[in-house]
């Protein structure tokens, strides 16, 4: 079939129907950093670590603490602490026989934007 562009109206606007997706958009790397990050915070017990600690007044908590208030086995507790620290997240300071822990905040901030 012979279509004869001359007589068609080439003249209309274009309408796009959504603007470019470009903005905003997470690189591969980020978005496999992300989600190591969001798959360590899918398991309870650790949402409830990190919420415990960011609720402390001077936001920090002793690995000691935690076993009595999450109702968990030392080991258990002590495994969790070490997944978030590895993960990034936490950072901790040994006192004595204690090891106090706290939430970085520049890591909170950039999940809390990712998702923003």
């Amino acid at each position: 079939m012979y279509v004869n562009i001359l007589f068609m109206n080439i003249n209309q606007t274009i309408t796009v129907c959504c603007p470019p997706l470009l903005d905003g958009r997470l690189t591969s790397e980020d978005a496999n950093y992300l989600a190591t990050i969001f798959r360590v915070l899918g398991e309870p017990a650790r949402l409830q670590i990190m919420s415990l600690i960011a609720f402390q007044p001077a936001q920090e908590v002793c690995a000691c603490e935690l076993v009595e208030t999450l109702g968990l086995a030392q080991p258990t507790v002590s495994h969790h602490l070490k997944v978030l620290y590895e993960a990034g997240l936490l950072t901790k300071e040994r006192r004595g026989t204690w090891i106090y822990y706290r939430i970085l905040p520049e890591k909170l901030a950039m999940l809390r934007n990712a998702l923003s």
